[in-house]
């Protein structure tokens, strides 16, 4: 386990735009029934937040659970048309809801609903970014869901699970300085060793990861596996990450004030500029390059570029400037990069030297098949 971080509460006390995440257990008391309370609890300590100069966006679940409780349903449908119909259903009784929670406070609420999709592609991740600012600057609280209804890969949990890396690829939009992340989980438990909260984490090892777990929810998707993967993408952006239990008493509050349970993870120290982002969690990897021991070393300890030589196999089916990523003998991904090969260009290079391909292909321009800029570990 790490040792707490130099001063872990400045950043926080600090924070001028906070994503707040909000996980289908903790807004519902039961099956498809909302917890009013709960809802009104966090909007009142949200319009303090803002009193007091900060800037909320709210990523919230709980479409799926609701239109559960309104078609009479107790278990999360196994169909895919079945869930985007609960999707379908319940996104506007949440929306609704949470307008009525704000109302006192004077504060207006805006619905996105967003898929992998519109943060992947350039100019959809631009105009998403864009209003979100545009929001942002006229006081509204901007409500965002994934967008279950129309999507399968979300509810497939191919996207972004539960919204916990929904709201990490917001947070990382938005350079949000804090994001929390609220549901039933207190925070992540030591439960190899001591049984107890673990309150501050440095880094996400190895060590750290073998200690999540899924979600035994009925209606909810993710788990502290979610939350850790959310986790790393928000930190790697330069974001402070709670996670703690949504319904303790002003626990919004309390974590700006030093006084929350829950872990907090440390921003991380090598901060991703916004085209590393960008490579690293908005597009779809295309592709897996397997690379041997004396190559994985060169890229984590190096810096170095991805040469054809280090390659052991290539796989998928990717063209020049898709993002594919690297794992090591063992199979295991340790960064992300663009091509600048396309697989059927690039296979009978494999493990092969530059001057040997030089001499085979005189017209080459370049030999990286992944530059240095263009590449991001993924685990440090």
């Amino acid at each position: 386990m790490s040792e707490p971080f130099r001063n872990p509460q400045s950043a926080i006390r600090n924070a001028k735009r906070v994503v707040v995440k909000l996980g289908t257990g903790i807004l519902t008391s039961t099956v498809g029934c909302l917890d009013a309370a709960c809802l009104e609890q966090i909007a009142a300590q949200i319009a303090e937040l803002k009193q007091r100069g900060l800037e909320v966006i709210v990523v919230s679940s709980g479409a799926v659970g609701l239109g559960m409780g309104r078609l009479g349903l107790t278990q999360r449908p196994s169909r895919l048309a079945a869930q985007q119909a609960c999707a379908a259903v319940g996104q506007s009784i949440l929306t609704e809801t949470w307008q009525g929670a704000f109302t006192p406070h004077n504060i207006i609420v805006a619905q996105l609903l967003l898929t992998r999709d519109d943060v992947r592609g350039r100019r959809r991740h631009v105009a998403v970014r864009d209003l979100l600012e545009e929001l942002i600057s006229e006081g509204i609280v901007p409500i965002i869901n994934e967008n279950d209804s129309v999507s399968k890969a979300e509810l497939e949990l191919l996207g972004f699970g539960d919204n916990d890396v929904l709201s990490s690829l917001v947070a990382s939009l938005v350079k949000a300085d804090l994001l929390a992340i609220l549901s039933t989980a207190p925070g992540v438990i030591d439960r190899l060793g001591s049984g107890e909260i673990i309150p501050y984490i440095e880094r996400i090892s190895a060590e750290i990861e073998a200690l999540a777990g899924g979600s035994e929810s009925a209606t909810g998707t993710g788990g502290m596996v979610t939350k850790l993967e959310a986790a790393r993408i928000a930190t790697m952006a330069g974001a402070t990450v709670f996670i703690g239990h949504g319904k303790e008493p002003d626990i919004l509050l309390k974590l700006l004030g030093g006084e929350a349970v829950g872990t907090i993870f440390a921003p991380g120290d090598q901060l991703l500029n916004a085209r590393h982002r960008w490579i690293a969690h908005f597009q779809e990897s295309r592709g897996l390059l397997k690379v041997d021991a004396g190559a994985a070393r060169a890229l984590q300890e190096k810096g170095s570029s991805l040469l054809a030589k280090g390659i052991i196999a290539a796989e998928g089916e990717f063209d020049v400037g898709d993002v594919v990523s690297v794992a090591d003998p063992d199979g295991v991904v340790f960064a992300r990069g663009v091509v600048h090969f396309d697989q059927a260009t690039l296979q009978p290079l494999l493990g092969k030297s530059n001057a040997e391909i030089a001499a085979a292909h005189p017209d080459l321009t370049r030999m990286e098949i992944i530059h240095r800029d263009e590449l991001v570990l993924m685990r440090r």
